[in-house]
């Protein structure tokens, strides 16, 4: 029987298309395609009370409100395209198809997001060797990563370590909202950076906000995320 994180990295996963879990990566059977307003709300992977310096109340707020209403504004707006036919007026097509993607990737995003919360901070494993071998050292991966997070402090966006398919290396990338992402990878590690991240907590000091999430972040969860991704991307190179 599967455990909340578990199928918190599952509906992810089959939202994402990405191959990130192990069911998906080892089968050839495609999944099974989520209905037009079908997509499910997830409960946390973890239990909010017990990750260090981020409250339990600012948690839950940022799952039950942001991530759960990018999800029902999802529903809403595939039931929307659903009704779409050959004489519906193009910009309301567009701005469907707009709202789409920004509420696909909230909730693809926000899902990795918690995903990887629920650990101690303590890199370990295949990742750590790579971010090295990457950027010189893991300690200069994490300046960078530091480095954009505090870029998008007192406004909005993401930061993303993403395991690029089109160049197969590990890539920082920093975005101001929902519908920039690269267009081939894998994230591995996801850091909201909108202020209903942190604000409750810390107001206006997204850089303490930043140093406690990286004292939560669960690494073993990351470094699955690049093995799988990695299958993916031999497969992909075949």
């Amino acid at each position: 029987m599967p455990n909340r994180r578990e199928l918190f990295q599952i509906a992810g996963g089959v939202a994402a298309g990405a191959l990130i879990t192990p069911a998906l990566a080892d089968t050839k059977k495609p999944p099974t395609p989520i209905a037009p307003g079908d997509h499910k709300v997830t409960d946390l992977p973890f239990a909010p009370a017990k990750l260090k310096g981020l409250s339990a109340a600012m948690l839950t707020s940022h799952h039950d409100n942001n991530y759960a209403g990018a999800v029902k504004n999802l529903n809403k707006v595939e039931l929307e395209l659903a009704k779409v036919t050959k004489d519906t007026p193009g910009f309301e097509v567009a701005s469907l198809r707009e709202r789409e993607l920004t509420y696909t990737n909230s909730k693809i995003l926000h899902e990795h997001y918690f995903g990887n919360l629920g650990g101690d901070g303590k890199r370990s494993g295949n990742l750590d060797k790579r971010l090295a071998a990457q950027f010189g050292t893991a300690a200069r991966w994490e300046e960078l990563f530091r480095a954009t997070a505090m870029s998008l402090g007192g406004g909005s966006g993401w930061v993303i370590l993403d395991l690029n398919y089109a160049t197969g290396d590990l890539r920082i990338y920093g975005t101001g909202g929902h519908s920039q992402a690269v267009a081939f990878g894998q994230p591995l590690l996801v850091l909201d950076m909108f202020e209903h991240a942190y604000a409750i907590d810390f107001g206006a000091a997204h850089a303490k906000y930043i140093d406690a999430y990286f004292a939560n972040i669960q690494w073993s969860e990351v470094d699955q995320r690049l093995g799988r991704g990695d299958k993916a991307l031999g497969a992909l190179r075949g």
